[in-house]
């Protein structure tokens, strides 16, 4: 038990050293980042140091990133990814199942739908 204490009298400091360290790394890459894109590419303000800090903070509260699998737990990824699969085979099956004019008319649709398609920006009068 002795042995125990001892280590993480040592492990402690250097978990804490390390995490400041990391987040002093990140805030500054953030605002150096931000200050140099941002600014010029769109005319927004730059940012301090600890404006990047909470950027930093926002991210990994929203986006779940800094972690293994992106913010991810092993059971969800492996529920959206059977998803993506079924939907990628179902996908599959209607594409081998679709003569050449139902293909023509899909991509057609989708053309349309997605604005790729010049012919339906010219009839809206742009």
């Amino acid at each position: 038990m002795r042995n125990m204490k001892g280590k993480w009298i040592f492990i402690a400091p250097v978990a804490i050293l390390g995490i400041l360290l990391f987040m002093t790394i990140g805030g500054w890459a953030v605002e150096l980042l931000w200050n140099w894109l941002l600014p010029p590419l769109f005319g927004w303000r730059q940012i301090t140091f600890w404006q990047a800090l909470g950027l930093l903070a926002l991210c990994r509260i929203l986006f779940g990133g800094f972690g293994r699998g992106g913010g991810y737990s092993g059971v969800r990824r492996r529920t959206a990814d059977r998803i993506a699969d079924r939907v990628a085979d179902r996908m599959t099956e209607r594409w081998a199942g679709m003569t050449s004019d139902e293909r023509e008319r899909f991509r057609q649709r989708v053309r349309e739908r997605f604005g790729f398609d010049p012919s339906a920006s010219e009839s809206k009068g742009h």
